[in-house]
């Protein structure tokens, strides 16, 4: 069985988490600039058996598609033409910037720590990826 790598996807850059291989505990990978995310991917999983993709699906409060889904449609089309074996599954993502950032107050880190937006990017794609897991 293969690891389960998960993606907030941003017009500048793009958070990634992964699973351990028992599809058990979801970890932060990175933070990707988004221009580099497919020559990123193509190397990732060249190196690592990944069996699926989890894409954080951005809506507003009333279920319709956020403004930022436009930016992630054409990615999912690169995704398919770059890896047309790879089960690609959408993720609700709402609230997963403002739950990174007070997990990062929880966990004490400083202030200049948490203006990182790379690491709340990394930590979003990580909350996506547990939310897939208790999903399935």
């Amino acid at each position: 069985m293969g690891r389960i790598l998960a993606l907030d996807f941003g017009q500048k850059r793009t958070g990634v988490a992964v699973t351990d291989e028992l599809r058990i505990i979801a970890s932060g990978l990175t933070t990707v600039p988004t221009n580099e995310l497919i020559p990123f991917l193509i190397h990732y999983l060249k190196e690592e058996n990944v069996d699926e993709l989890v894409v954080g699906e951005p809506k507003q409060m009333n279920n319709q598609p956020s403004e930022s889904e436009a930016h992630i449609t054409p990615f999912l089309k690169q995704l398919s033409d770059n890896f047309p074996n790879l089960k690609v599954i959408r993720q609700d993502e709402r609230f997963t910037s403002k739950m990174a950032f007070q997990s990062m107050l929880d966990g004490g880190l400083k202030k200049k720590q948490r203006r990182n937006k790379g690491l709340i990017d990394e930590i979003s794609a990580t909350i996506i990826l547990q939310d897939y897991l208790k999903r399935i």
